[in-house]
């Protein structure tokens, strides 16, 4: 997707990854003048029923999940969906640079055991139901509020 193109009201900004299920891209509500990441469905996998239905499980599950260290789904599109844009680098392109200071391994494992956890819970209520591997953001403060959220 080249930048520019529009998907409803979400003009595509710069490829941020990719994955197994989809494409994320930065993008920008044009509505309410943001930025967001955009997951898109590959044009393969959109075509196939079974990536179709896991793609919108994966929708309704994240939509369950309420976490300071896990991103907010702010809308579903056809083939896309619309999340909260996370700042920083992801984990693979920290160690990349070389190893972590012990400080920071311990930092970013309880951000991410806490994550996992609330997503953890929301499976146990959902049987059959699992998030996707999920992309490591580093270099941000998990532990700051977020509009609308309480820190837990």
């Amino acid at each position: 997707m080249i930048p520019g193109t529009r998907l409803g009201p979400y003009e595509i900004v710069a490829p941020i990854g990719a994955g197994g299920m989809g494409e994320v891209y930065k993008a920008r509500d044009t509505r309410l003048d943001r930025a967001v990441a955009v997951k898109i469905l590959p044009d393969h996998f959109a075509q196939n029923a079974q990536f179709k239905v896991r793609f919108e499980r994966e929708a309704k599950t994240i939509s369950q999940l309420s976490h300071p260290n896990i991103c907010t789904l702010y809308d579903v599109g056809e083939n896309y969906l619309v999340m909260e844009l996370l700042e920083g680098e992801s984990l693979a392109d920290r160690l990349s640079k070389g190893p972590l200071p012990l400080n920071d391994v311990l930092k970013y494992g309880a951000q991410t055991r806490t994550g996992r956890r609330g997503s953890a819970f929301s499976n146990r209520r959902r049987a059959g139901v699992r998030l996707a591997r999920p992309l490591i953001v580093v270099g941000r403060d998990a532990q700051r509020p977020r509009p609308g959220r309480p820190l837990s």
